[in-house]
């Protein structure tokens, strides 16, 4: 797909039903005036608000891949996950209907797209494997950059963000918005500048203090609520 030129152009990845964080950085976007987003992956899981979220996602037509959570709802298998996602998965589930089901089955396992001449690949976990595996910083990113044959790699899942420049190409964790795990609390996304051919990674500040309050009252892990205010 040959899509428009935009001066820039947004990641988001990992909101995990977290409306707070989604909506202040959705907040920060639309006072940029940027018009085009992407989501690399686990819109639900964790946080109280997974439908909200899907509602979010969908209304603004934000194209999104399926990443580890996604597909963990659909199927209800959680045997992968530690006992406080797990959870969360099972609780989410009895929060969405079938139409919420039905977009998170059709959402793609990876998007590919060209802008401005740039091919763009977008994946939750790696373009070897694109819901479960995780890529650091420190992982064989030529390789990645070799079979992708992208211009920009876009990847989520590890909650880290980093940037890194392979060869001619840009590798992009966009960090998550829901739960950071970098010991940076503020919710994290990034930005592609296409004209300087560069991404830059942003925080935010957001309400953690309701974010945290809506996992307990849904009787949640509380570990799910603490993790928030340390960004672990």
């Amino acid at each position: 797909m040959i899509l428009s030129s935009f001066m820039e152009v947004a990641f988001i990845s990992d909101i995990h039903g977290n409306l707070e964080a989604l909506t202040a950085v959705l907040t920060i976007i639309d006072s940029l005036k940027i018009k085009k987003i992407y989501c690399v992956g686990d819109i639900v899981g964790y946080a109280a608000n997974p439908k909200e979220c899907i509602e979010e996602i969908k209304s603004r037509k934000i194209p999104s891949v399926k990443g580890n959570h996604e597909y963990a709802t659909i199927t209800g298998n959680t045997s992968w996950f530690n006992p406080y996602a797990a959870s969360a998965i099972e609780w989410g589930r009895q929060q969405l209907n079938e139409e919420d089901f039905d977009y998170l089955q059709k959402l793609p396992e990876k998007i590919i797209e060209r802008i401005n001449g740039y091919k763009l690949f977008l994946v939750h976990g790696s373009p070897r494997d694109p819901i479960f595996e995780y890529v650091h910083e420190e992982s064989d990113l030529e390789e990645l950059i070799e079979m992708s044959e992208a211009d920009i790699l876009v990847m989520g899942h590890t909650h880290v963000p980093f940037i890194k420049k392979v060869k001619n190409s840009l590798v992009v964790n966009c960090g998550a918005i829901g739960q950071p795990r970098d010991y940076n609390p503020k919710a994290s996304f990034a930005l592609f500048d296409i004209e300087k051919f560069e991404v830059k990674i942003f925080r935010v500040d957001y309400d953690i203090n309701t974010a945290a309050k809506k996992i307990i009252k849904a009787n949640l892990p509380s570990f799910l609520a603490q993790r928030l205010y340390s960004g672990i």
